[in-house]
């Protein structure tokens, strides 16, 4: 099942919107690439994000 920003992974409901979009695409990508165990897929997909939040600036 592919998340959206309607359905998604109880951890990433305290991330603020525009982070929650950029996690659940890393996350759905991390998940169609198959290179990463499923319970990890959701904290590298938040990790991932963070860093390109940073690389990004400030997210609203």
């Amino acid at each position: 099942m592919k998340w959206t920003m309607e359905n998604y992974p109880l951890e990433m409901k305290g991330l603020k919107p525009a982070l929650k979009k950029k996690a659940i695409e890393i996350a759905n990508q991390l998940k169609k690439d198959g290179k990463i165990r499923e319970l990890a897929i959701v904290d590298e997909a938040i990790r991932l994000a963070q860093e390109w939040s940073l690389n990004k600036g400030p997210l609203s």
